[in-house]
């Protein structure tokens, strides 16, 4: 088979137990389903080869994240196609074969995601990736669907296959050359904003990235890491910062980075004020830790922009999300100011 399904597990096997059948079953007559445990200390391995013998196992001996987990487990994936799915996600029929044919159909793309859904509120986006991703002059992430914590209803008014900035980590089919061209995820980053970083690199080379509408995923989202839990605040924070580093298209880099960070510091003084003060001191850290790595991600910066060829950056939002949403009180992609975007492309 030219796809090979590739769920990353971590001390996951109640998201096993819930949804790998259902992957199996939406999946196995269009794609390899392969379990990649990243060195769990439960008993997930045991479970799958017990309970789900159509999923092959890999097994890493430790934990290396989202990021070193899946560069290590892939390097052991032969296919043209890798989906990378998180293990709290509910799949559809027919999915993977609609996500392939989006991409047999347009050989200049890298990767594509599905419309992905909440699973606790079905009728709503969910968080990660929603209708497609977008990035806005200061690095900060937000969806067609889905702006910082808001979320809209799923009213058919992103049926439409489009090219996007990113596409999400948590369903996300890739070209296995592509992937192995970009050199993979950035280890470093651990987890969080790595798909991001992927897909900027991905566009750089002159690759596209894709959403096609027609292939739904239902997210529960959090499954290893919880919305709620200060450490992902510190990893989205420092992951940002260091994206923005490497790929932003800017002659004043130190100043775009001052001002992202001054952003940051507004970010820590609303944790305070919502009495969230882990959350505010983990920007802190995050600030810290990226200083510390600043000297390294200059250097890459130079080296990504020497072999940068046919860039296709269409889809950076040339405006700053937080003052539309916060200030402006701007709620939902439409509203947002088209002028402002070099414009994506539609999929032909």
């Amino acid at each position: 088979m030219e796809t090979a399904v590739v769920i990353l597990n971590w001390n996951g096997r109640k998201w096993l137990e819930q949804f790998l059948p259902g992957v199996l079953a939406h999946t196995a007559a269009d794609a390899r389903v392969i379990v990649a445990d990243n060195g769990s200390t439960d008993d997930s391995v045991a479970w799958v080869r017990a309970h789900a013998p159509g999923a092959e196992v890999i097994t890493l001996a430790e934990n290396r994240g989202f990021a070193g987990g899946y560069n290590a487990a892939l390097a052991q994936v032969e296919a043209k196609y890798y989906v990378l799915l998180n293990s709290d996600v509910e799949v559809t029929p027919g999915w993977a074969r609609i996500l392939q044919e989006h991409m047999d159909a347009r050989p200049d793309m890298a990767a594509c995601q599905p419309k992905m859904r909440s699973f606790h509120q079905r009728n709503r986006f969910e968080h990660a990736g929603a209708a497609g991703g977008y990035i806005d002059r200061n690095g900060y992430p937000f969806c067609r669907g889905r702006i910082f914590d808001l979320t809209e209803e799923d009213h058919g008014q992103y049926d439409d296959d489009r090219d996007v900035f990113w596409a999400t980590g948590a369903c996300l089919m890739i070209r296995s050359g592509a992937f192995r061209e970009a050199g993979g995820f950035d280890a470093r980053l651990f987890a969080h904003m790595e798909e991001i970083d992927l897909c900027w690199n991905l566009r750089r080379r002159g690759w596209r990235i894709g959403y096609a509408h027609a292939a739904t995923a239902f997210h529960v989202g959090g499954g290893a890491l919880g919305y709620g839990d200060p450490r992902k605040t510190f990893l989205n924070f420092r992951n940002s910062l260091a994206v923005l580093t490497k790929h932003l298209r800017s002659r004043c880099i130190h100043a775009r980075i001052l001002h992202r960070m001054a952003l940051d510091v507004f970010a820590a003084i609303k944790f305070l004020s919502e009495g969230h003060a882990a959350h505010a001191r983990q920007v802190g850290l995050a600030h810290r830790q990226f200083l510390r790595w600043l000297p390294a991600l200059l250097r890459e910066r130079r080296q990504l922009r020497a072999t940068e060829r046919r860039p296709d950056l269409t889809g950076m939002y040339h405006r700053s999300i937080a003052y539309d949403r916060y200030i402006l009180g701007w709620r939902t992609f439409p509203q947002l100011d088209a002028r402002a975007f070099d414009q994506p492309r539609r999929s032909r």
